[in-house]
């Protein structure tokens, strides 16, 4: 294979450009060319692609976010978009491609090889709800600012006996709410896989005061049925009734952006060389993942074909912790 192309799709993720320049790298170093692909699938159909060098990589392993840039692309969902990205990638001589990205984005990547390009995913999303990756790039940064922004929260919420409701990102999956609540401390956790109506958060937080805690938190998945303005909303009609005074704060993409922890660069560095490994040894329509704390290699079909559980047992502990 002389020449690979690498895309960021669907939303950023602090490693990505970590990745990005570990294949680059690796690829040139194997005598391949390979061209960044701008935009994500959009590029692909728009033809919004170059050469990337070596030194067109360098001083952004640090930096958060794509520099190659995502985008939603709702034309590559048709087949009409696909047959134009595919021969955008064919008229440049392009002989593979990765594709960095969560769920949407390895769906992308699987319809692609169906067409008989070669290709190799690369887990990234920080919501880690990719099947065929324990953690993904990103994850680890998102939570650690989750973290950091509860521990800032905790101090005032202390100071003023109150309790603090915090949303975090996550639509569809709560890892990032579960285990940022069971870091923080938090007296409840608010996840879509398993709800709480706020009832029984109320009956909680009213055992909790009245075993003399000084503040309280409550964890929330933005996907949960409630979430933090609809638990809000009815505190404030009944918070009389709890003994703490009630704020609450949503972080929202202020996780995506924070610049990439050393376990995000060094596990994006070595899923983006396996990647480019693998096209290099003719070896695709593959995820590269993290498991049993290894680089691993999944069939794309099956990624798409499975959803990633949450293990709920973390809620069990939370609970037990609370106290």
């Amino acid at each position: 294979m002389k020449t690979i192309a690498v895309l960021t799709s669907g939303g950023d993720a602090p490693g990505m450009n970590a990745a990005v320049r570990a294949i680059v790298r690796t690829a040139v170093g194997q005598g391949m060319a390979v061209y960044g692909v701008n935009r994500g699938f959009e590029g692909l159909i728009s033809d919004f692609m170059s050469p990337l060098s070596a030194r067109d990589v360098g001083g952004i392993i640090q930096l958060g976010g794509t520099f190659l840039g995502s985008a939603r692309c709702a034309e590559f969902v048709t087949p009409a978009g696909r047959e134009r990205a595919l021969r955008n990638l064919q008229q440049r001589g392009i002989q593979g491609v990765v594709i960095i990205g969560g769920n949407g984005s390895q769906q992308g990547a699987y319809a692609l090889s169906q067409m008989g390009m070669p290709v190799v995913g690369v887990a990234s999303t920080i919501d880690n709800d990719l099947y065929g990756s324990d953690i993904t790039i990103g994850v680890d940064t998102a939570l650690n600012i989750a973290l950091e922004s509860i521990d800032r929260l905790r101090v005032t919420a202390s100071s003023h006996q109150r309790a603090l409701l915090v949303e975090v990102m996550g639509r569809h999956c709560g890892y990032l709410a579960l285990m940022a609540g069971v870091a923080g401390g938090a007296e409840d956790i608010v996840i879509p896989e398993r709800e709480l109506d706020p009832e029984t958060i109320g009956r909680n937080l009213r055992d909790a005061y009245s075993r003399g805690k000084k503040h309280a938190l409550i964890v929330v998945a933005e996907g949960a049925e409630y979430n933090a303005q609809k638990l809000m909303a009815y505190f404030k009609e009944h918070g009389d009734l709890f003994g703490f005074q009630f704020r609450v704060t949503i972080l929202g993409h202020v996780q995506r952006g924070g610049t990439p922890t050393a376990f995000d660069r060094l596990l994006a560095t070595r899923l983006g060389c396996a990647a480019t490994e693998l096209l290099a040894a003719d070896r695709h329509g593959l995820l590269v993942g993290w498991i049993n704390g290894s680089v691993q290699t999944t069939p794309l079909q099956e990624v798409t074909s499975n959803a990633k559980k949450l293990d709920l047992s973390m809620l069990e502990l939370a609970k037990v912790l609370s106290k």
